[in-house]
């Protein structure tokens, strides 16, 4: 593994990572109307959930998959089943008002966590950006650089977003677009759960 490779792995990997998903629609959403605290915690999770896909694919578990095709499709289902119940949730409270109550930490960093481990599918991106980018037989060293470097770039991002998005404006402007932006980001997660509930890859 070479530092030219790490870099190509982190510009592919930023890219997704800013991408319009439901990791980031997640983390958008608890910044504004949970505040910072619960912005970065969910970031945190989102983060260490995506991680642990990048190490998973680094150790093979794409050959278990290969092997039984069953795992896959459970694990699959059960992450499309509960974005679309997410998706629920969000339409259910669209038109109420938001209130003070908080988002304690550890149930934002469990949602985070929740979210992109019920996404085999970023294993499998992970996956196929690592046989493109890094050489075969990744030492244990490499795996270890990897998968902390993929960590801390998730980390970095969501921190980021959670405090440019937690500021008063940003609350006070998320407020008066609630009822919109909370069906858009309903759809869009319903769309990605009916998505890779449906899909065949």
């Amino acid at each position: 593994m070479t530092w030219d490779q790490l870099i190509a792995f982190n510009l592919v990997l930023g890219a997704a990572i800013v991408s319009p998903g439901a990791a980031f629609l997640m983390a958008v959403k608890t910044s504004v109307s949970a505040g910072r605290a619960a912005g970065i915690a969910t970031g945190l999770g989102l983060g260490l959930a995506a991680a642990g896909w990048t190490l998973a694919a680094l150790l093979g578990l794409k050959v278990v998959f290969d092997l039984f095709p069953w795992t896959y499709a459970a694990l699959k289902i059960a992450g499309a089943l509960y974005l679309i119940y997410l998706a629920v949730l969000t339409w259910r409270g669209a038109s109420k008002p938001l209130g003070e109550a908080t988002l304690p930490r550890h149930r934002a960093f469990v949602a985070g966590v929740l979210v992109n481990l019920g996404n085999p599918k970023s294993m499998l991106f992970a996956a196929a950006v690592i046989v493109v980018v890094f050489p075969q037989g990744i030492d244990a060293r490499g795996i270890a650089v990897i998968t902390l470097n993929h960590l801390a770039l998730e980390w970095l991002f969501y921190t980021c977003v959670a405090l440019a998005l937690s500021s008063a404006p940003a609350r006070a402007g998320y407020l008066r677009a609630k009822p919109w932006l909370d069906r858009i980001a309903a759809g869009l997660l319903a769309m990605l759960g009916l998505r890779l509930l449906v899909s065949r890859g």
